[in-house]
């Protein structure tokens, strides 16, 4: 299955929380529905497995960022113990070939000025940089807009990669997370398409009666959050959002992308059962396949 735009492999992550059967399940669901690639969590032999099969690797979790948040810290030793454990996985897996590691770059202490976290980030960065370039791997960056989570903008990552300026350290495009919080995602390509390695396939949909009675930041009396999203605003499947997604891959082909796009389920309207989970990723990527 692949986009008829650039001809982009399709695929997904391969773990969602309804649905957590053994991989070598999920691997064959993926064969039997024509998916071509997966998204694995920070485990090697997953990875190897997953690519023995005859699929790619999407993208790699790397170790720590979502739990322990420790890349970033000004705690020299922490940030020596999660540059280790980063190292490991990323040799371990560096006989399947070049291998994109997905990360969010979430600081430890999110409440410290952006600029002291920016700081800490690039001394993990530059440390782990030799690494990537032993390995050919590259570093996947989204920007999911979390606590303190930095490289989610254009000022942003100007300032990363004019300070770090290696072919190693790219991004992990997923333009829902651009739409939330303001920024175009088109204009955000047409200045950062070289530098996507990555593609999550994921949009978002706002909800204007929302926005109109809740407003963007003040905190609802009674209204409960969407699920997967805000006050009035939802992730969603290809799609089901307000993301162009032909006119989105026409630019990645313009720009020269060569990898893979990955159904990342989000979404409340299937995130319900494992039979959902199942039928949102195929919808998701069967759209795909049409642009």
């Amino acid at each position: 299955m692949k986009t008829r735009t650039g001809r982009y492999p399709i695929g997904s992550r391969a773990f969602y929380p309804n649905w957590s059967p053994a991989i070598d399940e999920v691997i064959g669901w993926a064969i039997d529905n024509e998916l071509e690639c997966l998204d694995v969590g920070a485990n090697a032999a997953i990875a190897k497995q997953v690519s023995r099969a005859g699929l790619r690797i999407g993208s790699v979790d790397l170790p720590g960022w979502a739990t322990d948040r420790d890349m970033i810290t000004g705690d020299e030793v922490t940030r020596k113990k999660a540059l280790g454990n980063c190292q490991k996985l990323i040799k371990e897996c560096a006989d399947i070939g070049p291998v994109n590691y997905f990360v969010v770059m979430l600081p430890q202490q999110p409440l410290l000025q952006p600029k002291e976290n920016f700081g800490y980030m690039l001394k993990f960065l530059e440390q782990i940089v030799p690494t990537l370039e032993e390995c050919r791997a590259t570093f996947s960056i989204e920007g999911w807009p979390g606590p303190g989570a930095l490289c989610c903008t254009p000022e942003s990552l100007r300032a990363l990669f004019e300070a770090i300026p290696s072919r190693y350290l790219a991004i992990n495009y997923d333009p829902s997370h651009l739409i939330r919080v303001g920024i175009c995602p088109y204009r955000f390509l047409e200045e950062f398409g070289d530098k996507v390695c990555h593609v999550h396939g994921k949009d978002t949909e706002f909800m204007t009666e929302r926005l109109y009675n809740l407003g963007n930041y003040q905190p609802a009396l009674e209204t409960e959050d969407l699920h997967f999203g805000g006050t009035s605003w939802r992730y969603t499947i290809p799609g089901h959002g307000c993301f162009n997604w032909l006119r989105g891959l026409r630019i990645l082909s313009d720009k020269g992308y060569h990898g893979c796009i990955s159904i990342e389920l989000e979404d409340g309207n299937f995130c319900i059962s494992a039979e959902g989970d199942r039928t949102g990723v195929l919808q998701g990527a069967n759209l795909l396949k049409g642009c």
